[in-house]
């Protein structure tokens, strides 16, 4: 039992990486996460496993949920079993046209506690992602924001056209595609120019975003013949013209594309990461999940024999972070390794050795298992060698049969295990809808797992048109054996090489045929 509290956090205008740290604190601690149409899914994430979610989307007047039943709602749960702490995200910051007082008025009603996380609003950050600076000194110091839709039930408009026509550079306006031809006739009639200009940005700071520029006199009908939808900020003022020497974020080279993320959630964020930098939408599908051994017996029994053993391999981040865990639970540490000689394959993992304290003896350049072989051998593995090889349970046999045909005496410890992961059903039907520009694999297991997560649907159709993108040789084999075309191969087998290949291809490919 808790004290009932509720959290008014404004998550930003879109991007993941706009919410504050407290914002995304406050999700964590969560028992209950309330969230809405414009707060982007990705901050789910960061919630307890065991958090209760609840999606209460609006869309324009179209309402999925009214606010009452969204203030309700929030009372409810604050205040069911003696008192839980709910997070409530809203688009952009809570008290700029987010309703957010209302709901805090609701909860004073009603003796719950609340606090209030400000976010950024869509009103600047938008326009910003669109290379529009809401005041330009030489331009303009004052803006103002507004609403694009009022109350429908008042009589009158409480808007003053005529301050805002004549005494304000920049006006942006909230909301206000369906009545944009009402806006522009407004300020036109109280002294605005019609050369004045206008941006209207979809969807701003996501990958979704579109931008759309005209000026009062023609901004109205472009918009028509575009079919541009909410939800958009519209921008009035001449910063707009700023806009063609400042544009950044749709000129990213991945921009416009969806990609599909297929590495264990711990370990996608990197991946999802570099990704998001170069403009990609990405989508998150956890192929592989990575858990315990059956037993931890044989790594335990190699680590009470460390001395008996030449060389320690580690072939991957998981790899090295189940051995060393096992040390750990073994109560020693990177001392008890102090005999062997340690080789770690790829950078990612030798990094991670260093991480633990442990620089590699060797690490191979080329990153297959044959070259690794070579490498070892050129060490002095061979015949009267003793070799413990720590990896996943599931795992080509080419190393330690190659090692044992030189004369080496090789253990392989299992210290993780692979299996399926699940696929969320958003994820499967943007794929079937052939919605998802690339998908990318880094290990066999998530292609194999991938084929099986999407049994049902014809893949050839549904994927004809998009980029499957291989880490490396092993894993392009696995692709072509299961039917997926290798679209592109990374040359250096690690997660930048494999984002240097996606890129390159978009690159050559060009923005105007994607």
């Amino acid at each position: 039992m808790g004290r009932p509290i509720v959290y008014l956090i404004g998550a930003g205008p879109g991007d993941p990486g706009l919410i504050t740290v407290k914002g995304l604190q406050k999700i964590a601690e969560a028992d209950v996460v309330v969230y809405d149409y414009l707060a982007n899914r990705a901050f789910l994430s960061a919630a307890r496993e065991d958090a209760e979610l609840i999606y209460v989307g609006k869309k324009g007047f179209t309402a999925h949920v009214t606010q009452e039943e969204i203030n309700g709602l929030l009372v409810e749960k604050a205040t069911e079993g003696g008192g839980r702490t709910v997070a409530r995200l809203k688009g952009g910051d809570p008290f700029i046209f987010g309703r957010g007082g209302e709901e805090a008025l609701a909860l004073v009603e009603a003796g719950v506690a609340f606090e209030i996380v400000p976010g950024i609003s869509s009103g600047y950050a938008a326009p910003a992602y669109a290379g529009i600076p809401v005041t330009h000194r030489g331009i303009t110091t004052e803006m103002a924001f507004v609403t694009g839709h009022e109350d429908p039930t008042k009589a009158d408009s409480d808007i003053d056209w005529e301050h805002l026509a004549k005494g304000v550079g920049t006006v942006c306006f909230f909301m206000g595609v369906k009545n944009l031809p009402t806006i522009v006739e407004n300020l036109v009639a109280n002294g605005r120019p019609a050369s004045t200009p206008v941006a209207l940005v979809r969807w701003g700071t996501t990958p979704k975003q579109e931008t759309l520029t005209g000026t009062l006199a023609d901004i109205a009908d472009k918009v028509a013949e575009a079919g541009f939808k909410a939800p958009a900020i519209t921008i009035v003022g001449e910063v707009v013209r700023l806009r063609e020497q400042l544009k950044w974020f749709e000129d990213r080279p991945l921009f416009g594309t969806t990609v599909v993320v297929t590495r264990s959630r711990p370990q996608a964020s990197a991946l999802s990461s570099r990704l998001r930098d170069l403009g990609a939408e990405v989508l998150e599908m956890p192929v592989i999940r990575i858990t315990d051994p059956e037993s931890f017996e044989p790594i335990d029994e190699a680590i009470r024999n460390l001395d008996v053993y030449d060389w320690l391999v580690l072939t991957s981040v998981n790899g090295v972070e189940r051995f060393f865990d096992r040390l750990a639970w073994a109560d020693k540490d990177a001392r008890a390794l102090a005999g062997l000689r340690v080789a770690a394959i790829g950078p990612a993992t030798a990094a991670a050795c260093i991480d633990r304290g442990i620089r590699p003896d060797f690490v191979p350049d080329e990153y297959r298992a044959e070259g690794v072989i070579e490498g070892l051998c050129e060490r002095g593995v061979g015949s009267g060698s003793r070799v413990l090889l720590a990896r996943a349970l599931e795992a080509r046999e080419v190393l330690p049969e190659k090692l044992a045909e030189r004369g080496a005496r090789v253990d392989v410890v299992p210290v993780y295990r692979t299996v399926i992961g699940e696929a969320d059903p958003a994820v499967l039907e943007l794929i079937a809808a052939g919605d998802v520009d690339v998908v990318t694999f880094t290990s066999s297991s998530t292609v194999t797992n991938f084929v099986t997560l999407t049994d049902g649907i014809d893949l050839a159709e549904a994927l004809g048109d998009a980029v499957l993108a291989s880490i490396g040789p092993i894993t392009s084999e696995t692709m072509r054996a299961n039917g997926l075309a290798v679209g592109v191969e990374a040359a250096e087998y690690t997660i930048p090489g494999l984002v240097e290949a996606v890129t390159q291809h978009f690159g050559e490919k060009g923005t105007d045929e994607r």
